[in-house]
């Protein structure tokens, strides 16, 4: 239940992120600098300051290496998602995140995915994709293309991310974060320039790099120390469904009937899904 929690706390921290990419009026590259170079930054001085930067050298194994490229994946593949296609089917995307983990959980050490899960992950699919159907500009091209398999990358490295955490407890978190981040964030500055960074909307761009993402995805990633990969996935979800609630908010975009529907089937079937998680602890 702790892992729950962390995990809940760190998604409803996470919600804000797409709108704030759209209210910063960058393109990929700044955006992508911006946030890897800042939660980079942040992660490897609580590192340095934790003690945990010593512990370097554990990275320099298989598992440590995946970890480092599936952050590194992660940071680099959302924000072009979010500018190549439009956010629904970006969000419909990451949703797989809980099937990706229940695959590789099973394929890389042999954990069995319980029946209640999968269970879950089919509602939970079928709820994002009804919520979905209520948007109806959802076009397929060659952009929205490029923008999906962007978002079916950063739920493949959430999906492994969370899983190696979760099975090798040996790896630095924060030093891992920090160095794939950090990474992302070098590679797409070569793309752009520091005048480029500063031309957007500074306050929704610093928010974004400096609160939103590095505290989300620290909570998230101690989360998947304390329950399983799965479970974490599944509560990410509910970013899918409390992101456009965001939008309406702040630029009058309003959810559709069919968008709540949607919504509801999602919100119940996880809160009844960590009821049973909570009854059988």
């Amino acid at each position: 239940m702790k892992g729950i929690l962390l995990a809940v706390l760190g998604v409803l921290i996470l919600t804000p992120d797409a709108l704030l990419i759209r209210l910063s009026g960058l393109e990929a590259a700044p955006l992508v600098a911006w946030r890897g170079l800042a939660m980079g930054t942040l992660f490897l001085i609580a590192a340095t300051l934790t003690g945990q930067l010593r512990l370097f050298p554990r990275l320099a194994s298989g598992a440590g290496l995946a970890l480092v490229l599936a952050q590194w994946a992660n940071a680099s593949l959302f924000a072009p998602a979010i500018s190549l296609a439009p956010v629904a089917l970006v969000l419909i995307a990451v949703a797989t995140v809980p099937i990706w983990a229940a695959i590789l959980s099973r394929v890389l050490y042999g954990q069995p995915t319980r029946p209640a899960t999968w269970v879950t992950i089919a509602v939970v699919s079928a709820g994002i994709v009804l919520a979905m159907l209520g948007k109806g500009d959802v076009a397929l091209n060659r952009s929205s293309v490029i923008g999906v398999a962007c978002g079916l990358g950063v739920a493949l490295s959430l999906a492994l991310s969370f899983t190696l955490l979760r099975n090798r407890p040996d790896m630095p978190l924060l030093t891992a974060v920090g160095t794939g981040s950090f990474l992302a964030g070098i590679t797409a500055f070569a793309f752009t320039t520091p005048a480029i960074m500063t031309s957007g909307t500074t306050w929704a761009i610093a928010l974004a790099s400096f609160v939103v993402l590095p505290l989300s995805f620290y909570l998230m990633s101690e989360a998947s120390r304390h329950t399983a990969s799965v479970n974490v996935s599944l509560v990410l979800l509910l970013e899918t469904v409390l992101g456009p609630v965001w939008v309406w908010m702040a630029i009058g975009e309003a959810p559709t009937p069919t968008m709540l529907s949607g919504g509801a089937i999602v919100v119940s079937t996880l809160a009844i899904y960590l009821w049973h998680l909570r009854r059988r602890a």
